[in-house]
C-alpha cells in the first residue's frame, strides 16, 4: 500500500526519484499517466494491469464518455523502469500537463501516487475545504 508524502525534486532531465518506501510497489515497473485534479498518477506495473482489466471489462457498459476516457487515460500513459537509483523519466507532455516544475510533492493513495507541482497542490489545497468538513460528507460511518 502506498502511504505518505515525500518532496523530491525533478532533476533537468525531467527525472524523478521514487520514494524509497514505494519501493516494493514500483520496481518492477512504474506506469505514469494523467490524473485527476492536475496532478499524475503513478501506478505499479502490476497494479495498472488489474486497473486495465477492469476498465476493459466495463468497456461495453462505459459509452462514448468512458471510450474517450480510456482513450486518454491509456493514450498518455508511459510505461518507465526505474534506474539504479530508484529514477524514472516523467515524459515531456506529462510534465506539462501537471505543471511539474522543481519543487514535487508525491503522495501516496493506498493503490497509487500522485505526483504534483509543489505550488499548484499548495493552490488546490488552499480552495479545498479543511479535512475535518470532508469526513463528514466523503466518508460518513467509515469511522
Amino acid at each position: 500500500m502506498l502511504l505518505g508524502t515525500f518532496a523530491p525534486k525533478l532533476d533537468d532531465k525531467g527525472r524523478l526519484v521514487l520514494p524509497a518506501k514505494f519501493w516494493d510497489e514500483f520496481s518492477r515497473g512504474v506506469v505514469v499517466t494523467e490524473g485527476r485534479d492536475g496532478c499524475l498518477y503513478l501506478y505499479g506495473q502490476e497494479e495498472f494491469e488489474t486497473l486495465y482489466r477492469r476498465m476493459s471489462a466495463q468497456l461495453d457498459k462505459l459509452g462514448q464518455a468512458g471510450r474517450d476516457f480510456i482513450r486518454r487515460f491509456l493514450g498518455g500513459a508511459s510505461q518507465e523502469v526505474p534506474d539504479s537509483q530508484r529514477r524514472i523519466t516523467i515524459p515531456p507532455a506529462l510534465r506539462e500537463h501537471a505543471h511539474l516544475e522543481r519543487e514535487l510533492t508525491v503522495i501516496g493513495t493506498g493503490t497509487h501516487a500522485e505526483v504534483w507541482d509543489t505550488a499548484t497542490l499548495a493552490a488546490y489545497t488552499a480552495q479545498r475545504s479543511e479535512l475535518s468538513d470532508a469526513d463528514e460528507e466523503v466518508i460518513q460511518g467509515l469511522f
